[in-house]
Parts: C-alpha cells; sequence; structure tokens
C-alpha cells in the first residue's frame, strides 16, 4: 500500500541528514505513505521515538505498529502544540518532505490532477474543513484571484485568467475539473507547454486551498521552538515559493532574509548550514521516480 501511495524522495539523504542516534525523539511531519518514516525508524533503538504527522485521514492505512512510534493525525502548523501534547517538549531532528503524494495526485475524486476531467474540484488534504478550490473560484474577488494565480502558480497572464474566471461562472458555477480546464484552454499552447501551464494553475489553487505557504511559515517557526541545540531539521522543495522561504529561514532566522548583525559586526542566525548547495535527485532518482525531479533538500542544525 505504501509504495503506492508514495515513492520516498531523496530517502538516504534527508534522513542520513538528521543525524539520528538510537535515543534520537525524531519528527516527521509528513507522514504519507511513511517511507521516509520507515527509514527513520530502522535508525532507531529501543529508547528511540518517531512522532509522525499527516492531517489526511487515508494516511492512517500506512501505519504500523511499533511502540516507538505515534502517528497524529493533524496538520504540521499546529507542530508544537501536539508534541507537548505528548508531553515532549525538546525533539532532535525533524524532517518535511512538502511533496503532495503521488496517491493524491493519482485520486481520482481529490481534485489535484488536471488528469480526471470529472473530478470535484476539491483539492483539500483535510476534507473535514476549509474551502474546497470550487469554492475559492466562485468567490474570490478577480484581483485576489489574480494574485493567487500570479504568486502561487507564477503565471503570466494571471488577470486575463482571473478575468475569464468570473465572467464564466456567472453563467455557470465551477463544480468540476473539466469546468476550470474549459476555461483555461484558451492561455494554454499544445503539449508540454499545455501542461506546464494547467500544473502551474492547479499548483495555485492547491497552495491557496491548503494555506501551504503560511502553513510552511508556522511550521519552521515552531520547529526552531522545539528543535534542541545541535538538533537537525531536514526539508524538502517542490518549487521556488518554498524553497526560498526554507532558504530564508535557515540562512537568517527570518522569512525576508534579512541578515541581522550583532554589536561585533558577527551575523546573527539560530542555524548553522549542514549543505551550502541544495542537495537534488539523482539522475538515477529521477528516472526511477519521474515527480522528483524538481526536489530540493536543504538541511540545518540548531546553534541556539
Amino acid at each position: 500500500m505504501a509504495n503506492a501511495y508514495h515513492i520516498p524522495v531523496l530517502l538516504h539523504e534527508s534522513v542520513e541528514g538528521m543525524n539520528i542516534r538510537p535515543d534520537s525523539i525524531c519528527v516527521d511531519v509528513t507522514f504519507g505513505g511513511g517511507g521516509h518514516s520507515r527509514e527513520i525508524l530502522s535508525r532507531l533503538g529501543k529508547d528511540g521515538h518517531l512522532y509522525a504527522f499527516d492531517q489526511d485521514k487515508d494516511a492512517i492505512n500506512n501505519v504500523r505498529a511499533d511502540e516507538r512510534f505515534t502517528f497524529v493525525r493533524g496538520n504540521f502548523r499546529y507542530l508544537k502544540n501536539f508534541i507537548r501534547y505528548y508531553d515532549v517538549t525538546e525533539v532532535d531532528a525533524i524532517l518535511a518532505d512538502l511533496g503532495v503524494s503521488s496517491h493524491h495526485f493519482d485520486a481520482e475524486d481529490r481534485g489535484f490532477s488536471f488528469r480526471f476531467e470529472d473530478s470535484d474540484l476539491d483539492m483539500r488534504m483535510n476534507r473535514q474543513g476549509g474551502k474546497t478550490a470550487a469554492q475559492i473560484l466562485n468567490t474570490y474577488t478577480e484581483e485576489k484571484l489574480a494574485d493567487i494565480f500570479y504568486l502561487y502558480g507564477e503565471l503570466k497572464q494571471s488577470r486575463r485568467i482571473a478575468s475569464a474566471i468570473v465572467k464564466t461562472r456567472k453563467e455557470k458555477p465551477y463544480q468540476k475539473t473539466s469546468d476550470l480546464l474549459t476555461t483555461l484552454a484558451s492561455f494554454v499552447g499544445r503539449g508540454e507547454k499545455e501542461k506546464k501551464i494547467l500544473a502551474q494553475a492547479f499548483q495555485a489553487l492547491r497552495i491557496e486551498v491548503n494555506e501551504e505557504m503560511q502553513t510552511l511559515k508556522d511550521m519552521l517557526e515552531q520547529a526552531l521552538d522545539i528543535l534542541k541545540t545541535g538538533g537537525r531539521i531536514s526539508v524538502i522543495t517542490y518549487h521556488s515559493l518554498e524553497d526560498r522561504i526554507v532558504k530564508n529561514f535557515f540562512k537568517t532566522g527570518n522569512f525576508e532574509g534579512k541578515v541581522e548583525k550583532d554589536f561585533f559586526g558577527n551575523f546573527e542566525t539560530p542555524f548553522k548550514l549542514i549543505n551550502n548547495k541544495v542537495i537534488t535527485p539523482s539522475r538515477e532518482e529521477e528516472e526511477c521516480n519521474p515527480r522528483s525531479r524538481s526536489a530540493k533538500l536543504r538541511i540545518a542544525e540548531k546553534i541556539e
């Protein structure tokens, strides 16, 4: 089940970067198919423990019984509160694989992929709450829609797309993937260019639906709070927006990348970078798992 659900990306590199000891207390904030968690558990002894987060109820099917393992069904933006709930104040290592599981892209009823034209425009990781993609398309202002497609999808025609959506929804509200594809048809080319633009548009909606950018920022700030001095955080990103947030935070301790200096002119930062150069998948991994191609791994160690 887990292998079909999601193939773990940069598995060895990301877990190796966590610097796990047999007695480490670890957190996997993106459990998914459980691939990274299994690798982490393989490095823990009887006194170690792993807390794994996932807000999607489907991920529960991938949980295996292990007294060293605790599954937390929740959003990792509440990382600190959940860890404290389990009477843990500090952890040794944290891992985050920010990619959408293959399971989500391949599930026809979730609306994550433009391949399934008859699926509902949902895109929620947690289907128990929050706005769906259809609700966003049907209720957001033209200006707000344009901002989403520009900022999260990096689409140059964002304003024209937003205008077309507002005009179309007056005639018929958005419900199915096919409804959005019909609107986008006049803005895409053919072949690979078509796929790229559609992927960018669907990415933008998914990010807004799940509040991914703010959720990532919340998690990183809390990760800094609960990491022990000397503790490691290993993060895999898949697009430039995520990577910029992680890169800035690891380098400077803030999301703007603003460098602070002390009285003596020394850089003030809560982290030491373990890899100055971003780690990417090998050619062999990309061939085995094409969805790993855009992955970037950054690892940092807390120094204060």
